[in-house]
C-alpha cells in the first residue's frame, strides 16, 4: 500500500500531450514501458559504463547498470511505500543522455560544445524523451508524465534556488539549454526538490556503480581482494565470509563479500529514509519536494565509508594507467569526429538532412551534431572514426 507521502499514480499532473488512461496500466507504468521500448534504451547495450564497451562482454555496459539501478529503485520503493512504477521508470531513463565512452565522451562534448550552450547528460536525457525519439504518430519523444520529467531533471537535488549544489549550479549561471527548453513547455519546478520516488532512484545509482565497480574492477584485475580487505566497509564484509565460509573458492568469496556490501548499503538507506520519514511526517508528495534537503539519503557515518571507497575507485579504477590510455584514445576520437561533422554536416545520415537544412547558424547546427554523436553507440563512433578518418 503506497504511503501518503508516495506520488500517487492517477493524481498525476499528466502529460505535454493529453493521452486517454490505460485500462492495465498506471501512468508511470506506462512510463517505464515506454522508455524499455526506446531507442536510446536500446543503445545503452553498447555504451560504456567503465570499461569500453568492445573490452569485453562482461563487464558491465549503460544497459546492465541501467536494469540494476531499476532492480534497486524498486526495492527500496516497495520497502518504503512509494510507488514502485515511478521510481523504476526514472531509474531506467537516467542514463538515456550518456555520450559513447562513458564520462570520457561526456567530457569530451563538454568543451566541444562550450561555445553552442554546453552538454549535459541529464538535459539530454530529458531532450531524448522530449524530441529525439521520434516514433509515435501524435508527438515527438514519448510524452512521458511531468512527474518522470521532474524526476529526470531534479533526482540529484534542485537545479537553482537556494537549495541546489552550488557546484554544479552556480548562482547566476544560465540552465542547460536541453532543459531549459522542457522547463519553458512544462514547468519542473527546478527550485524544488524531486520525489521521493526521483530521489529513490538517485540513490539506486549510488548502490549500483559502488558494487558493480568493485565487481568488474576485480574482474579486470585492477585491484584484488586483499586490497579491499584494507578498506572499509569491504573489510569487515570478507571477514564475515571467511568467518562463515573458511577456505572459499576465491571467485565465490569475492561474490558473498560483495554481495554483503550491496545489502549493507540497502539496509542503510531503508533505515535512514524510514527514520526520517518518521520524524518529517509528510502528507503528500509534494511535502516531500518543498524539504529543504533530500530525504532518502545514507547515514553520515555510512557515507564517510563510502566515500573511502569512492576514492580508492577513483585510483584504482577510473584513473587506471589502462584506463586512462582508452580514455586519450576515444577522447580523440570525438574531438575528430565532432568538429568533422560540423565542417561537413553532409555526412550525417540522410533522416539528419532536413534538421541540417533548418538549422539557421552555428548554434544549432552544433546541438544537432551533438544530439547525432552523443546518441553514438560505442562501436558505432569507433566505425565511423575509422570510416571517415583513418
Amino acid at each position: 500500500m503506497l504511503k501518503p507521502y508516495a506520488s500517487q499514480p492517477f493524481e498525476t499532473r499528466g502529460r505535454l500531450f493529453p493521452e486517454k488512461l490505460s485500462t492495465f496500466r498506471s501512468p508511470f507504468q506506462r512510463d517505464r514501458d515506454r522508455i524499455i521500448h526506446s531507442s536510446a534504451f536500446r543503445r545503452l547495450k553498447h555504451k560504456t559504463q567503465v570499461f569500453v564497451e568492445h573490452e569485453g562482454d562482461y563487464y558491465r555496459t549503460r544497459l546492465t547498470h541501467s536494469i540494476e539501478v531499476a532492480q534497486v529503485a524498486r526495492t527500496l520503493a516497495g520497502a518504503l511505500g512509494l510507488n514502485e512504477g515511478l521510481a523504476e521508470a526514472v531509474a531506467l531513463a537516467h542514463d538515456l543522455g550518456h555520450s559513447p565512452f562513458g564520462h570520457t565522451g561526456e567530457d569530451a562534448l563538454e568543451l566541444l560544445m562550450a561555445p553552442y550552450g554546453g552538454f549535459d547528460h541529464n538535459a539530454q536525457a530529458l531532450r531524448i524523451v522530449t524530441k529525439l525519439e521520434k516514433h509515435y504518430a501524435d508527438f515527438d519523444g514519448l510524452n512521458l508524465t511531468w512527474e518522470s520529467l521532474e524526476g529526470l531533471a531534479k533526482h540529484n537535488g534542485p537545479v537553482m534556488g537556494p537549495h541546489a549544489d552550488p557546484k554544479k549550479h552556480p548562482e547566476g549561471a544560465p540552465l542547460p539549454y536541453a532543459l531549459k527548453e522542457v522547463n519553458d513547455q512544462f514547468d519542473l519546478e527546478l527550485y524544488t526538490f524531486a520525489s521521493a520516488e526521483a530521489q529513490v532512484a538517485a540513490i539506486a545509482d549510488d548502490v549500483a556503480y559502488n558494487h558493480h565497480d568493485l565487481h568488474d574492477g576485480l574482474r579486470a584485475g585492477l585491484f584484488t581482494a586483499a586490497d579491499l580487505m584494507e578498506l572499509p566497509l569491504t573489510g569487515p564484509a570478507y571477514a564475515e565470509v571467511d568467518r562463515d565460509y573458511p577456505g572459499l573458492d576465491p571467485h565465490r568469496r569475492d561474490h558473498e563479500a560483495l554481495r554483503r556490501i550491496f545489502g549493507y548499503m540497502v539496509e542503510d538507506v531503508i533505515t535512514i529514509a524510514t527514520n526520517r520519514l518518521d520524524s518529517a511526517k509528510p502528507e503528500t508528495a509534494q511535502d516531500i519536494r518543498d524539504m529543504d534537503r533530500t530525504i532518502i539519503r545514507f547515514s553520515k557515518p555510512f557515507f564517510q565509508n563510502l566515500k573511502a571507497i569512492k576514492s580508492f575507485l577513483f585510483k584504482r579504477m577510473y584513473r587506471a594507467p589502462t584506463v586512462i590510455k582508452e580514455r586519450e584514445r576515444v577522447t580523440h576520437m570525438v574531438n575528430t569526429l565532432f568538429p568533422l561533422f560540423m565542417k561537413q554536416p553532409e555526412l550525417l545520415p540522410e533522416e539528419w538532412r532536413h534538421e541540417v537544412d533548418l538549422a539557421q547558424g552555428d548554434t544549432e547546427l552544433a546541438r544537432i551534431v551533438l544530439d547525432y554523436v552523443a546518441g553514438m553507440t560505442d562501436r558505432f563512433a569507433i566505425q565511423e572514426f575509422e570510416r571517415l578518418c583513418s
